[in-house]
């Protein structure tokens, strides 16, 4: 397909052309977000991705010897540049491409999202995606690649127009594209190469630039874009230079205009006459006009490092001047500053919308990995670090289609002008048969009198006739309703007599109906009294027999009480002795007291490195649960010696063998006090919260364990008060109440006894019926075990009375 101008001109050997004669000039471009129409716009910052070339067959040559000065972090989006072996820069992009990175992914990244995202060339937007770097870095590759054979290989252009063309519809959206080049500062069409020098112009009002002259040729399927971006790189300026075999003498820009069709609902406030309201569509037609820009930048170079001679030296220099002018544009925006030097080149000026205009913009920077180009590979870096400052001030571009609605509502009036001929045509025609009608319907009035006044006359004469005969028919009916009230009186009178029979009737009835359910119901309750009288009786009878049996049991435990205070009374004088005895003890005792507690210090020491290892709580539990275990043994032992010990002296009741048992309680002491050493040690690392809360567990093991613990650690002044506020006296006495299990009803009834040794417990332990638990266990265990374990619980009992 040939070219065509914005104009609608063709060139010489055109096939094809295309013309715009819109019957009405459109309207100027308005800037609106896609839901309302106020002019707002969205701000969007320059994306700057990254992609370093692979080494060429130079660098690849150099093998071991070759230094990368560029250190890649794609995950983290760094780069590191090396300045040398030890110093280093670090920069921040939006996106980094490996060496190995596809065409596809770089599209998808870079160009994508200024084609498609919210915000995009498809939604109204102008786009701009643009590649910069160095000669030799595969900018072309990025971006102008056609891959027509493989299509892995297809740059930024040919996808571009492959994806907006399977986005379209084409029959009602069009898509037309321009390739062009700047070449000495000239602008000139690589679709039509006899343009050159093309003026850039720019609208004074919108700021938005346009190339009066150039070549727009609409595009219909990929093929066709095949063909067109073939002729232009075909007309692109190359040369082959030291750096590039293919290095491009020219900055080449594809235009996509991307024409779409929407409809938008018109604002209760239109302009539109009301008379003419029904004609026009409740919705306007609009066009989304955007544009997107595809610029792919001429390499700067060093003439030293091109070894560029003659006319390839003027190419050099205009383009080092453009991109030079790009710099200073993009520092000027990056530093707000108030002066933008977009004049100083042609291609500034056809940017001006991409950097700090109204696009959506996307750029990627190429780079090479040789330290020989380190200035060249810094430049570019930055160049990418100030682009990514820069802040677009993007908005929608629409026009109302008024060609279109023009067309609709020219078709309209034609089609409202031959439907009022059509009615009024139907108009003539029936008002001609409506006189017709009214001619006949006249006769057949004319008609209709002359019989109605006869009929008039024949209905007078039956008339009087109905009227004489009403005057007799009522005269008789007047005598039939007297005898008829006369009839009525009388069945009324019947009637009254007749009610007030069957209501006596219906009285009697009820009243008869009403005794005999009343002598059931007596007859019953009658049953049920003697029932519960021969009940009564057998349960006196029962009662007399029970209260026989109490009153044997009652005058049995009197004398039992007897025996006991008695018993009791022995036992205080034993008491006595005995503490006269501890008391001499208690020195040797405080001694050994000092030396346990240096032996704690040590303790604690080994227990705090301890407490450092431990990583859950669970495998302290079980620690904790091992280690009650391991006492539970010589704990036991040295509590059936001790029970022994004191049911023999209680037996005896005398003070025989005192000197022995103060021997061995005093070495049961010395174990126990070591004993309840470390307990109030596992204690102090565990909490009295989480002993008792072992309490409730559904292990008896555990339960054992806890108790004794529990009971260790009431012997002390200290723990009593905590016990008790921390709810461990309600916890061990709904133990002791529930548990059936006689270890936890000595341990148990051991940890009460202790608490009881404390004045301010003992009032709370009868409130809450401790004695009578104690009671109940003691009476309930028949064992030789429980035998001593009651005189154990007596002892303590005594103590606590």
């Amino acid at each position: 397909m040939a070219p065509v101008d914005r104009n609608g001109a063709a060139p010489r050997g055109s096939a094809r052309s295309k013309s715009v004669a819109p019957r009405r000039p459109p309207s100027p471009a308005r800037a609106r977000p896609v839901a309302d129409h106020d002019g707002a716009a969205d701000v969007c910052r320059v994306r700057v991705a990254v992609r370093i070339r692979p080494k060429n067959a130079d660098e690849l040559a150099q093998g071991a010897d070759f230094d990368n000065i560029v250190e890649l972090q794609p995950e983290c989006k760094k780069l590191k540049l090396k300045k040398n072996n030890w110093a280093s820069e670090s920069y921040q992009f939006d996106e980094i491409f490996t060496e190995n990175a596809s065409q596809k992914r770089v599209y998808q990244v870079v160009a994508k999202p200024v084609v498609e995202a919210s915000h995009s060339v498809l939604e109204g937007y102008n786009g701009t995606v643009m590649a910069y770097g160095q000669t030799g870095t595969g900018k072309t590759y990025t971006v102008g690649q056609l891959g027509k054979e493989d299509p892995s290989e297809r740059g930024i252009m040919v996808r571009a127009l492959e994806h907006i063309l399977s986005s379209i519809s084409l029959e009602t959206d069009s898509v037309a594209i321009s390739y062009l080049q700047l070449y000495l500062e000239s602008v000139q069409d690589l679709l039509a190469p006899e343009k050159t020098n093309i003026p850039i112009v720019e609208d004074p009002k919108s700021g938005e630039v346009s190339l009066p002259g150039a070549a727009i040729v609409e595009i219909k399927d990929l093929e066709h874009v095949f063909q067109l971006l073939q002729i232009g790189e075909t007309n692109r300026h190359a040369a082959n230079t030291k750096m590039n075999t293919e290095s491009s003498r020219s900055h080449a820009i594809l235009i996509i205009y991307l024409q779409r069709s929407v409809r938008i609902k018109e604002e209760s406030t239109s302009t539109i006459p009301n008379v003419a309201e029904h004609i026009l569509p409740d919705d306007l037609p609009l066009v989304l006009k955007s544009k997107l820009l595809i610029v792919d930048l001429a390499g700067s170079e060093r003439i030293d490092k091109s070894g560029s001679e003659g006319h390839m030296i003027e190419e050099a220099k205009f383009i080092n001047l453009s991109l030079s002018s790009l710099g200073k544009c993009i520092n000027a925006l990056a530093e707000n500053s108030p002066h933008i030097p977009t004049r100083d080149s042609k291609l500034t000026r056809m940017l001006r919308d991409s950097f700090g205009g109204t696009a959506r913009t996307s750029l990627v920077v190429t780079v090479g990995p040789s330290i020989r180009h380190y200035s060249e590979t810094s430049s570019t870096i930055l160049f990418g670090q100030r682009a990514m400052k820069v802040v677009n001030t993007i908005r929608l571009k629409e026009e109302v289609d008024y060609e279109s609605l023009y067309k609709k509502v020219e078709s309209e009036v034609d089609h409202l002008t031959s439907e009022i001929e059509r009615q009024q045509k139907l108009k003539h025609n029936e008002k001609i048969q409506l006189e017709e009608r009214l001619k006949e319907s006249e006769t057949f009035l004319n008609d209709l009198r002359m019989t109605s006044a006869m009929q008039i006359e024949n209905l007078q004469k039956e008339k009087h006739q109905f009227e004489y005969a009403i005057k007799r028919l009522m005269h008789e009916l007047e005598e039939k309703e007297h005898q008829n009230k006369v009839l009525s009186e009388r069945i009324i009178h019947l009637e009254t007599s007749l009610n007030e029979k069957k209501q006596q009737q219906l009285e009697i009835f009820s009243s008869t109906k009403i005794l005999a359910e009343t002598s059931k119901g007596h007859e019953k309750k009658m049953v049920e009294l003697v029932k519960q009288l021969e009940e009564e009786r057998s349960r006196s009878a029962s009662m007399k027999s029970h209260f026989n049996i109490l009153q044997q049991q009652l005058s049995d435990a009197q004398n039992s009480a007897q025996l006991q205070e008695n018993t009791a009374r022995e036992l205080k004088r034993e008491l006595s002795k005995i503490t006269k005895e501890f008391t001499s003890q208690v020195h040797s005792l405080e001694e050994k007291n000092s030396q346990l507690i240096s032996e704690k210090d040590l303790i604690h020491v080994e227990l705090k490195s301890a407490q450092e290892k431990v990583q859950h709580e669970t495998r302290h539990r079980e620690s904790l649960e091992a280690e009650v275990l391991r006492l539970k043994r010589p704990l036991t032992d040295n509590c059936v010696e001790e029970s022994k010990a004191l049911s023999g002296m209680i037996r005896s009741g005398s003070g025989l063998g005192s000197d022995a048992l103060m021997s061995k309680s005093g070495k049961f002491k010395e174990t126990l006090s070591s004993l309840r050493g470390l307990i109030s040690k596992i204690f102090e690392e565990v909490g009295l919260t989480s002993v008792l809360a072992l309490l409730k567990s559904k292990d008896l093991e555990v339960q054992i364990h806890a108790v004794k613990v529990v009971a260790n650690l009431s012997v002390e002044d200290i723990n009593q008060e905590k016990i008790v506020e921390e709810g461990g006296l309600d916890a061990l006495l709904s133990l002791l109440e529930t548990s059936e299990n006689t270890t936890i009803h000595r341990a148990t009834a051991g940890a009460i006894a202790n608490l009881a040794m404390n004045v301010s417990n003992q009032g709370l332990i009868m409130s809450k019926g401790g004695a009578r638990l104690l009671a109940n266990v003691a009476s309930k265990t028949d064992d030789a075990n429980g035998s001593r374990c009651n005189c154990q619980l007596m002892w303590k009992w005594y103590k606590f009375l």
